[in-house]
C-alpha cells in the first residue's frame, strides 16, 4: 500500500474518532504521524532515533559517547544508501550533508558541546523537513 493511501486511511480514522468523541485522541495523532512517517526517500525514523540518542548524549556532555553513537548513524546511513538515494537523490544529499556536519562536529580534535548540539539540532530539523514535518 502506498504511503499516500495509508495517510488517507489514518486521516479517515482520525476523522471518525473526532466525529465520535468530539476530539482526536492521542492514538489518532499517532496514526496520523505514522502515516506521514515515510517520505519519498523512505522511512527515516531509525536514523532520527540514532540522532536523538546522540543529541541526548551531547546534552549530558558525554561527547565521547555521542561520537561513538553517531558512528552507528554513519554506518546505517551508508548501508541504506543504495535503497534510499535512488528514491529521492536530492533529499538524500540534504540529509547526508547534515549528517556529515554532525560527524565533523563530534569528531573535531577538541569538540565543543554547543557546536555539537547545534549540528545535531540542525540534523534533526533536516530529517523532519525531508519527512514533510513542520
Amino acid at each position: 500500500m502506498k504511503p499516500r493511501h495509508i495517510a488517507g486511511m489514518a486521516l479517515c480514522a482520525a476523522a471518525a474518532v473526532t466525529a465520535f468523541t468530539g476530539s482526536i485522541t492521542p492514538a489518532g495523532f499517532e496514526a496520523i504521524g505514522a502515516a506521514h512517517a515515510a517520505s519519498k526517500i523512505g522511512d527515516l525514523a531509525p536514523f532520527r532515533a540514532i540522532a536523538t540518542d546522540t543529541a541526548a548524549l551531547v546534552d549530558k556532555n558525554d561527547l565521547a559517547g555521542a561520537k561513538a553513537r553517531i558512528k552507528d548513524l554513519e554506518v546505517s546511513w551508508d548501508e541504506a544508501e543504495p535503497s534510499l538515494k535512488p528514491r529521492a537523490a536530492s533529499d538524500w544529499h540534504v540529509v547526508d550533508k547534515a549528517i556529515d556536519r554532525a560527524l565533523e562536529a563530534l569528531r573535531a580534535k577538541s569538540p565543543v558541546q554547543a557546536v555539537c548540539k547545534q549540528s545535531l539540532a540542525d540534523l534533526l530539523t533536516t530529517i523532519d523537513r525531508v519527512n514533510g514535518k513542520p
